[in-house]
């Protein structure tokens, strides 16, 4: 721990450097596989459940639709059609004159607007650094104690879930030394994040991946055929975008500069 001047609160050393390195790492390959899986699903942007692609198995689609002679973009989810007009289904962009027919918007997909060989090797080739840091990250947690110390809430902690979800609701954040462990709903994000819904992202991309299917043919089946996989990743996708969401907005609403300090230096000021 470093000391603190006068009246200060203390800094304590929050996150090792293995933690620090993965989880920018994480950063990186997350930002890049989120953009260029959104080109990927610009190529065919609908999804289904079941083995093959059909009108009966379509649960959801982004497209477009001719109103007064002008098309529109819109967001079909089952038999519920929404207006996405502008932001899903057609968006513009630079160069575009009027609103292009675009499942996704182009800032929001790399390398390009419109470039799917590209787009799959770019996810291709950081999904497999996202899963082998993901592997080292879950092997240097379990043998160096942090999942036990940091992650597992203690029974009294799963007791007191109520009122940790009122505080949040409230913004109101542990201080002083109760900060210094992550609270309950912390740690069930985490480990449902780690053990839930990042194992079922990458099962899931493997899944659409025919050489993996002639590896061991009938798995896939196991969680629904191909398409209902696909169907899979992508809704693992919008959990972890949402997890990110809430977790950018809670490092911002209890310090930004101190949590930033924490993830580069390892140091982090506990709060008065």
């Amino acid at each position: 721990m470093q000391s603190a001047a006068a009246g200060s609160p203390p800094l304590i050393y929050r996150h090792r450097l293995p933690v620090r390195v993965m989880h920018w790492i994480n950063v990186v390959c997350l930002v890049i596989l989120l953009m260029s899986g959104l080109q990927i699903f610009n190529a065919h942007p609908a999804l289904y459940w079941g083995d093959d692609s059909r009108d009966s198995t379509r649960v959801m689609q982004i497209t477009q639709k001719q109103v007064n002679g002008q098309w529109l973009g819109v967001t079909r989810i089952g038999g519920l059609e929404l207006n996405t007009d502008g932001v899903l289904g057609t968006s513009r962009s630079a160069g575009d004159k009027e609103n292009a027919a675009r499942a996704f918007p182009a800032w929001a997909t790399i390398p390009s607007p419109q470039w799917l060989s590209m787009g799959r090797i770019w996810h291709f080739f950081f999904a497999w650094i996202f899963v082998m840091n993901g592997i080292a990250y879950l092997a240097w947690t379990i043998f160096s104690g942090h999942l036990r110390r940091d992650l597992v809430p203690t029974a009294n902690e799963v007791r007191g879930i109520g009122s940790s979800i009122k505080e949040h609701l409230l913004l109101r954040h542990p201080h002083g030394e109760q900060a210094r462990r992550y609270n309950v709903l912390q740690n069930i994000a985490y480990l449902s994040i780690v053990f839930g819904v990042l194992p079922l992202i990458v099962v899931g991309g493997w899944a659409m991946s025919p050489m993996m299917d002639a590896f061991s043919p009938g798995w896939v089946d196991w969680l629904g055929g191909r398409q209902a996989a696909r169907t899979l990743h992508f809704i693992a996708a919008v959990l972890l975008v949402a997890f990110v969401l809430v977790h950018l907005f809670e490092v911002i609403v209890t310090g930004l500069v101190n949590n930033l300090r924490s993830m580069i230096t390892g140091y982090w000021r506990l709060p008065k």
